[in-house]
């Protein structure tokens, strides 16, 4: 996905620690962090949640919604973008969230869909954005789908060359009519954090 900042961009992250925190403070914030039984089994009254019916084919499957994302999002330089497409494939719930280095501290940007529409829609459009999969992974269970979607990005389709590369951890729900995307959650590739060959094509 395309970062929102110079601060988000190209920018490895970094786990937030501290050699300084007490053990009593860290268990007292796992406490209230972990779920009781009852809470873990009891599933949470639904969100309600509506969809277009003129975008029902980008919903109607794992791989349809995926070809979606990326689509919607690419496109040359001046093309428009279908926002009301891009904020269908998402569940009311759900965050785009960017990962990077700001001021040598890692950074998580959690944003709305309409979030990223506004911040990142005018570049989009301004400089042309072509984002394409070359590698995915995939886990599920029941209703729950997690792809681990590796991609490049290009100013122009007919570009030579990517000019960015990265991860996109896309977490997918199927409610059992269409699919959701509840997260997309993204770290780019950098000259310090290059990309694992098993996450590229061929692997």
């Amino acid at each position: 996905m395309l970062s929102i900042n110079r601060a988000t961009r190209h920018s490895p992250r970094r786990p937030l620690e501290t050699s300084e925190m007490r053990p009593t403070i860290l268990a007292a914030a796992l406490l209230a962090l972990a779920p009781s039984p009852a809470l873990a089994q009891t599933p949470p009254e639904p969100t309600t949640a509506s969809a277009n019916p003129a975008y029902a084919a980008d919903v109607a499957s794992m791989d349809a919604i995926l070809a979606a994302l990326y689509a919607v999002i690419s496109g040359d330089a001046g093309v428009a973008r279908d926002w009301d497409r891009f904020r269908n494939l998402f569940h009311p719930s759900a965050r785009l969230l960017p990962t990077g280095i700001r001021e040598g501290v890692g950074v998580l940007t959690p944003l709305t869909p309409q979030d990223y529409v506004d911040r990142a829609g005018p570049t989009l459009v301004r400089d042309g954005f072509h984002e394409r999969e070359i590698a995915r992974r995939t886990e599920a269970f029941g209703a729950i789908t997690h792809v681990w979607s590796t991609y490049d990005a290009r100013r122009s389709a007919t570009d030579a060359q990517p000019f960015a590369r990265g991860i996109n951890s896309i977490q997918l729900f199927n409610d059992g009519t269409r699919w959701w995307i509840v997260s997309v959650y993204w770290q780019a590739e950098t000259p310090t954090l290059p990309l694992p060959p098993e996450y590229l094509p061929g692997s």
